[in-house]
């Protein structure tokens, strides 16, 4: 049985958003062409596939916000086309929550389907970059600055990472 959505659910979507631009933007910062092309294995996607799917997931995400149940699998683009993409759907999807209107899908569904997929493939392109040689400095994530609406490409320093 579900519940009526609060204030607090939005602004709780809205930081695991704030999070997931944050995680991502140093997942994806100073990829080369030869880490984004990287395959593990004949069955797996390369960093930039999987960059690609999150970005499929983050529509699918805006689709949901309006009531639609859409999926569309794209060809990725250029890396840095993918990464500006990216940040532009997070934006997208972080101005629905923001607004008043009433979502076609609930928070949950939003967070267990979508979302929560897209953090874990940030966190696969983050393996991927270490098994390629260019790793991602570790990071306590409790001390970052993280803020929700703060989904932009453009992301606070690392208060404290580590190697």
């Amino acid at each position: 049985m579900s519940r009526p959505a609060t204030e607090s659910d939005r602004r709780l979507i809205r930081h695991t958003l704030a999070t997931l631009a944050y995680r991502g933007a140093k997942a994806l910062r100073g990829v080369s062409a030869e880490v984004a092309g990287h395959r593990l294995g004949p069955t797996t996607r390369t960093p930039l596939e999987i960059l690609g799917h999150v970005n499929d997931l983050l529509d699918w995400a805006l689709a949901l916000c309006r009531g639609e149940h859409v999926w569309r699998d794209s060809s990725p683009a250029l890396w840095q086309d993918e990464v500006a993409r990216f940040h532009t759907t997070l934006a997208a999807v972080d101005q629905r929550l923001a607004s008043p209107e009433p979502l076609g899908f609930s928070e949950e569904k939003l967070f267990q389907g979508p979302v929560a997929d897209a953090l874990t493939h940030i966190g696969q392109i983050a393996l991927i970059r270490r098994l390629a040689g260019s790793p991602v400095r570790g990071e306590n994530y409790f001390r970052a600055h993280i803020a929700a609406g703060t989904v932009g490409a453009d992301q606070p320093a690392a208060v404290r990472e580590f190697d």
